[in-house]
């Protein structure tokens, strides 16, 4: 059964979210450097550790003009540990697919691994990140990463394994719209992005992926859907910030449709 979380009330930090307007934060910082004890960035300019990839300027730029400081890291430079102590909150990013034996399946024909390491690292990290209560913002992979840190199951190949009535994988321009997404009233997801909501509650959103959640990790909730049914956002509204999406909002950073969705993570990192 499809956990969601309409009708509830929505908590950052203690406090009640009650209003759709975007977030005010200070003005759009310049990218930092890549190790955090150069930076010192204060309450105001939080510091969010990002999961390397190979598409990594788009979510430094979002992090930054959010107003916060963008690190990007992985399993070559630095400990889980170190970014738990240093980072006021993670950012995990899109690539190849989380390998299935760690959920107990085998692989699909369509399976496409991501870097050696990569998945052992960023679960360990989300893991690390929810037990400190770090906000965590989980993107494409990201968000099946943190599903399965969870505890939970991927769809492995949507094609085949939900079939092909809804386009999922639309690569060029990243910003091209795949399809609408259904929010859940209520949720952390309808308080940062209700301003972009069309009549019946649909957004419309770019999609790259073949693979989604299947079964909820324990403590998920589901809180957008497409029209397939397809799992396209997932949050737990008992930690400070807790959101996994399953679209590509990094790719609007120039024209500031999801920027919300980075001010949420940046805001919940100076509480």
């Amino acid at each position: 059964m499809v956990r969601t979380c309409e009708g509830t009330k929505v908590r950052f930090d203690g406090a009640v979210v009650t209003t759709h307007r975007r977030i005010p934060l200070s003005h759009p910082r310049t990218l930092a450097p890549s190790h955090p004890r150069t930076l010192a960035p204060s309450i105001d300019m939080p510091l969010i550790a990002i999961a390397r990839c190979s598409k990594l300027p788009d979510y430094e730029a979002s992090v930054s003009l959010a107003g916060g400081t963008p690190w990007a890291v992985d399993q070559r430079t630095t400990p889980p540990e170190d970014i738990i102590r240093a980072a006021n909150g993670l950012l995990l990013t899109g690539g190849g697919d989380v390998n299935p034996s760690i959920y107990g399946e085998a692989a699909h024909p369509s399976f496409s691994a991501a870097e050696a390491g990569r998945d052992e690292y960023e679960i360990e990290l989300v893991r690390r990140a929810l037990d400190a209560d770090l906000p965590v913002f989980a993107i494409c992979r990201g968000i099946q990463v943190l599903n399965v840190a969870r505890g939970g199951t991927l769809i492995q190949d949507i094609p085949d394994q939900v079939g092909r009535s809804v386009e999922h994988k639309v690569r060029e321009p990243r910003s091209a719209i795949a399809h609408n997404i259904r929010i859940a009233a209520g949720s952390a997801l309808d308080t940062l992005v209700g301003a972009r909501l069309e009549e019946g509650g649909d957004v419309p959103v770019n999609s790259r992926h073949h693979q989604a959640v299947k079964t909820l990790g324990e403590g998920l909730l589901t809180t957008a859907t497409a029209p397939d049914g397809v799992v396209e956002a997932i949050e737990d509204p008992t930690r400070r910030f807790c959101l996994g999406v399953q679209w590509h909002p990094e790719n609007f950073h120039r024209t500031g449709e999801f920027r919300s969705l980075f001010e949420g993570l940046v805001l919940a990192c100076t509480r």
